[in-house]
Parts: C-alpha cells; structure tokens; sequence
C-alpha cells in the first residue's frame, strides 16, 4: 500500500524576518470556537465583560511587563482582539518603526499615547519575539480568566500578524481598528476582510 505524503505546513512566520526587530506589527487574536465572551457591542460600542475586562488589563500588564515594547492601539471586541504593538530594539533597528513619519490626519484618532520612554541601561535588554509577547499576554489571560470562572476559555493557537510598511498602512489599520467596534454586523470569521493580510504565527 502506497503511503500518502504528509502536507507541507504553511510557514508561520514571514521567511527570513526577524520578529524581535524594531517594527510596527498589526495583531488579531480570537477566542477558540469564536465565543462571544468579552462582552456585546451595542449602539457602535464595546461593553466589555468581565472576561473581556481581564483581556484588556492584561494588554496593560504587557506593556509594564516588557518597557520596550508601546501598544498604538487596541480594542477588545466579543469574540477577538485587535493591536498595533511596537517593538523598540535599539540594537536590531529595521526601519519600519519609529521612524514612521505619520501625518496630521492621526491627530484625529484617540490613540494611545506611549506611556514610558525606552531607556539604555548598563547590560542589554532580551527583547522577546513578537510571538513570544503575545504568547505571553494569551497565557496569562486565560488564567486570569479560568480564575475568574471561566475554566473552559481558550485561546485560539495561533494569531495574525502585519508588518506595518509605511504611513499610509499605519493609518488605515488604527481607522480600522478604532472604528471595528461600528462594524461588527459586517464582520465574519476572515480576520483579513478589511483587506489587511497577514501572517498566521504560533504563540
């Protein structure tokens, strides 16, 4: 009997990137089985639950945790996540980050502002890799959920990533993930359907 050749699994990262590099990148999470947990959107909000209450503390709890990485936005949306996270590492630049030069239609968006400044010390700092960060943030989520009676919660494995390229792209994902709340009847379960595409990466 002849045997079948295993599949070939797609590649998670994009080939030959170094995801601990200075970079903008562009996130989505969703819970396992797509559970509307974190709460409901009414009227265009979000009404987190207490689930979806633990989901954003623990966003903040990240960027105590690890000093060199900024969150430029982030929603909490019933069943799923959305960030911009930033990555600062001084000694692996890409030029894809701060060096942004953004325009004056961002002053119109209610970003988050950067809350530290990154600063050099006398040895250097690990910088974790982006699926190492968010790894992080989803393990200690879940338990804070499973602790909070919810022991069933899960995460989905994996999550989308975007590497943020340039201005333009940096604007329209924050519109995107700002308005997301607006037009949660239009979403599906294509996590790209805003035509932002991304890269699927274990945590």
């Amino acid at each position: 009997m002849t045997q079948k050749p295993m599949k070939e699994r797609k590649p998670n990262r994009l080939k030959g990137f170094d995801y601990a590099t200075s970079a903008l990148y562009f996130i989505t999470s969703c819970v396992q089985g797509r559970i509307n947990c974190f709460g409901k959107i009414h009227n265009g909000e979000m009404h987190c639950s207490p689930y979806g209450k633990i989901a954003q503390n623990q966003w903040e709890w990240l960027q105590q945790q690890y000093t060199y990485i900024v969150s430029h936005a982030f929603v909490v949306m019933p069943d799923h996540i959305h960030a911009v996270i930033e990555i600062t590492n001084p000694v692996h630049p890409v030029g894809s980050g701060r060096d942004l030069t953004l325009q004056q239609p961002l002053r119109d968006l209610t970003l988050q502002q950067p809350s530290h400044d990154l600063t050099l010390q006398d040895e250097p700092t690990k910088i974790k890799s982006l699926s190492e960060l968010i790894g992080a943030y989803k393990t200690t989520t879940s338990k804070c959920i499973h602790q909070a009676g919810f022991p069933e919660f899960k995460w989905q494995r994996s999550f989308h990533d975007h590497i943020i390229r340039n201005a333009a792209e940096y604007q329209r994902i924050i519109r995107y993930i700002l308005t997301n709340p607006q037009r949660w009847n239009e979403e599906t379960l294509n996590t790209t359907k805003s035509g932002i595409s991304g890269n699927k990466i274990q945590a």
